[in-house]
């Protein structure tokens, strides 16, 4: 394929896909755990929860920011690099994205400002109320966007008009999709666990260089035993991404599988190099019948193959092979460290193993890559299609785009993004070492780990301040 117009905007559209959703990933989770953090201060009066609350809240603004900025490009792309896509289905896919204005944008723009700046100036129920609505919204957003995905996964409650415009027939068919209702609990258990293991790894980075270490265990071992409850029910979501896959977009399953031709009964092929020209895996590793039960939960079913498809309807194969197996192999990691995790902590010495703490602080980027390459297989294994069975992705791009145009666009992308991510990066970092030390509360108070806290007096947030012993 020679560069083209097609092919940029493609790569256009991957790009700020994949660094976008990079801050919502983030987010979503971590607004849940702004949540849980203000309940437990409400409900213990720890002070530990309010400085960690304080630490998360700054964080959690930076990345918020960033992620609203970055959404806001892709959205104009529908209309500069696909609109006859926007053309054909903007009557079912613009009342989706509308939704989500009127539903996840305005509980977040109502109460995000009483979340940064509010604490001092509503009751406190208001601002625990304020903080749910946010975590609510971040999780509307997501909804709304896996609906309008899912429908074009697979198109539901529509017909077509003459012109090719979809006129949608059935609205409850649409947002009530079961591929829907699977994809979005995958997306949003996605994200927490992402936020889990953060907090997890930057409670055991503050506990290795020896800083915050009251608070560093209470990260570490709350980011961890949330993510060992959350793994295996996010495994049990993923093997049903894989029935709906399996059932309606089988050349996708085959492409993931990287199965060439039909198996009676199947094997999964574990690890190769899939030879597309050649319509092969080299180098490959397979169990025998593990890919019926897999595929069917029989061991003797039929599953088919990618030559059992026209080669102008088949996606291609290293991308959903590849990202689909490193998607799993960041599950599994999450998984036996979450585990390990919760039982060094039930048999007591967690925080003195250094080398489990070196492994919990290095996993802070598996749920971005889990992330990213799940959108990967998604969407890639979903071609040639952008309306699977209905549009090509070749039909969509916006007539008379010039491969220059969207080259310099993507150019421009790039050096602006980047310049984000590096000030961002950054920013979250020096707030991260600075640790949940000396963080103004909002009401006028501080928050210090070297001078314990608790409950007494009357102030509407944090008030007076007398020692107590577990502080540290």
């Amino acid at each position: 394929m020679g560069v083209s117009a097609l092919l940029l905007s493609r790569i256009q559209f991957a790009f700020t896909l994949a660094f976008h959703i990079i801050f919502p990933a983030f987010t979503i989770g971590l607004a849940a755990w702004l949540t849980l953090l203000e309940a437990m201060w409400l409900v213990t009066l720890r002070p530990v929860y309010r400085r960690l609350f304080d630490f998360w809240l700054g964080i959690f603004g930076v990345a918020f920011g960033i992620g609203v900025v970055t959404g806001i490009v892709m959205a104009f792309q529908f209309g500069t690099n696909w609109s006859e896509l926007s053309r054909r289905a903007g009557s079912i896919q613009g009342p989706l994205l509308g939704y989500e204005s009127f539903t996840a944008f305005a509980l977040e723009a109502a109460f995000f400002g009483v979340l940064m700046f509010g604490r001092k100036r509503v009751p406190k129920w208001f601002y625990l109320m304020s903080c749910f609505m946010v975590a609510a919204g971040t999780s509307l957003s997501a909804f709304w966007i896996m609906v309008s995905n899912s429908w074009m996964q697979w198109p539901v409650g529509f017909t077509i008009r003459q012109d090719g415009v979809f006129i949608p027939t059935d609205w409850s068919a649409i947002i009530f999709s079961p591929v829907a209702w699977v994809r979005f609990p995958h997306m949003v258990l996605a994200a927490y666990l992402t936020s889990a293991f953060c907090v997890a790894a930057t409670g055991a980075w503050h506990l290795l260089r020896g800083t915050f270490k009251s608070d560093a265990r209470v990260m570490l071992r709350m980011g961890l035993g949330i993510a060992a409850i959350l793994v295996p029910i996010q495994l049990v979501f993923g093997h049903l991404v894989g029935d709906y896959t399996h059932d309606k977009q089988p050349a996708k399953f085959a492409a993931i599988e990287a199965r060439w031709h039909d198996e009676e009964p199947a094997s999964e092929v574990l690890i190769a190099w899939p030879d597309q020209a050649n319509e092969r895996n080299r180098y490959a590793v397979s169990i025998p019948y593990l890919g019926s039960l897999i595929g069917s939960l029989s061991l003797h079913s039929k599953e088919v193959g990618l030559t059992s498809f026209p080669v102008a309807d088949r996606p291609p194969v290293l991308i959903p092979f590849f990202a689909f197996r490193i998607m799993v192999g960041c599950g599994l990691l999450m998984l036996g460290l979450a585990w390990l995790g919760t039982l060094f902590m039930t048999s007591g010495g967690l925080e003195r193993k250094r080398w489990f703490l070196w492994a919990t602080f290095c996993s802070f980027p598996l749920g971005f890559i889990a992330t990213l390459t799940g959108w990967f297989t998604a969407e890639v294994g979903r071609q040639p299609w952008t309306i699977y069975g209905q549009i090509r992705t070749a039909d969509a791009v916006t007539p008379f785009l010039t491969t220059p145009q969207v080259a310099v666009s993507l150019v421009i992308f790039f050096v602006i993004y980047a310049l984000i991510f590096l000030a961002g990066a950054v920013y979250i970092y020096r707030l991260l070492r600075r640790g949940p030390v000396h963080l103004p509360s909002f009401d006028g108070a501080t928050t210090n780990p070297k001078r314990p806290l608790s409950i007494t007096g009357r102030s509407p947030g944090v008030q007076a301040v007398a020692p107590t012993p577990e502080m540290g």
